[in-house]
Order: C-alpha cells, then structure tokens, then sequence
C-alpha cells in the first residue's frame, strides 16, 4: 500500500495550503506534522531534511520534496492535473505562476504591520480585477468551457478557485464584475473532491489568526 504524503508546516495556510488544495482536489488523503516551535523545524534541517533549510516540505514517494511549486508540479503530474500534452501543461503552468503571484499578497497579508494591511487589500483588489481576474474571465468566456484548460480539472482550475475564495473573504463583491468567473467558482466548488475539502472538518485551514501569526514569528525569527 502506498504511503500518504505527508506534509511539515505549521498549522496554518501559509505556502502549504495550495498543496493541501492540490492533494484534496486529486482525491489523496495526507497526514501532517506540524510546526510548532524553532527546535522543530532545527531538527529537520539539521537531519538534512530540507534542501534549501526550509519549509513547505512534503514527503512523497520516498522523497523529500521542498519548493511550493516544485511540490505543486509533482503533485499536479502525478495525480492528472497536468493537462493531456505539452500545450496544455504550458498553459496550465503560466495560469498558476500568474495565480500564484497574487495569491503571495494574500499570503503575506498578516505579516504586516495593521496600518499596513487595509492599504495592501486594496493593492490586492485592483490587481486582482485589473490584471488577473480580466485574463481568467476572457478565457472562461471565450472557450465556454467549465475548466481553464482541456475541458478538465487542472491545477489551473484549484488554485484560481483558492485565490478566489480567499480574496472573497477579504472582499465580499470582487468577482461582481465577472460572471464566467462567478460561474466557474460555484462550478469548481461543486467538484467532489474539492466539495469535501470546503466542507467543515477537512484539513483546508481557517483564515490566519494572531496565534498563527505569532507561531511563525516564533518558529522563522532569527
């Protein structure tokens, strides 16, 4: 029988949630150990259990994988949500790098100081409906398919719906001026897979809080 992946981080969003979004929508149960304290992750660099000495780190296949969209790639290929030919993993591939770049902002959001975090969600707002929301809306609208590539469920597909949700949190109305993209979220959120993983009790993690927070800047601080 194989072995589940097996995820270090703390127990929080943070870089690991679209690995967790990744493995729940391909239908494959993990574990995890999380980060609590700096002796934790000393240990794992110390064991030479990081290549770059740090985390996200998944365990998988005998390996030790590190890198988010290193790990994300593995997964993707692994698990058939990388398209069916090199066009389509091409594209899948620029869909998510450009997801990605703004799901960063979110990710960061509750590191930075309060005067600083309303500031950064209007930041985040305009780029999302000025750069990235119009490119997924035009493609949605264009092709008149339910899936960003291929007709079928990609990583293109699960990390745009966790952009999405997770800017939604911040900002109710964001996909108001985008229908096809306001369909493809209830669409994609109705996915099986992924309908368990929104569902109370799944491993997706909550909003970061304050003992997230001032876990991290326990566990990372110099």
């Amino acid at each position: 029988m194989e072995a589940r992946p097996k995820l270090h981080y703390p127990n929080g969003r943070g870089r690991m949630e679209s690995v967790r979004w990744a493995l729940a929508a391909a239908g494959v149960e993990f574990d995890e150990e999380f980060l609590e304290t700096k002796e934790q992750l000393q240990k794992l660099q110390n064991g030479n259990h990081l290549l770059f000495q740090q985390v996200p780190m998944v365990e998988i296949d005998g390996m030790k994988l590190v890198q988010t969209r290193s790990i994300l790639h593995y997964i993707a290929e692994k698990y058939h949500l990388f398209g069916n030919d090199l066009k389509e993993k091409t594209l899948i591939d620029m869909y998510v790098e450009g997801t990605l770049d703004l799901l960063e902002m979110i990710i960061t959001h509750p590191f930075l100081k309060p005067n600083d975090q309303q500031k950064e969600v209007v930041s985040m707002t305009q780029k999302a409906v000025i750069r990235y929301f119009p490119v997924f809306e035009k493609i949605l609208r264009d092709h008149g398919q339910r899936f960003l590539v291929g007709n079928q469920l990609s990583l293109a597909d699960v990390i745009l719906l966790q952009t999405i949700l997770a800017l939604e949190e911040k900002v109710p109305s964001i996909l108001s001026a985008f229908p096809h993209l306001q369909e493809f979220t209830v669409k994609i959120s109705n996915v099986p897979t992924i309908k368990r993983f929104l569902e109370p009790g799944s491993k997706k993690k909550p909003p970061p809080d304050d003992v997230y927070v001032r876990t991290v800047y326990t566990i990372f601080a110099p």
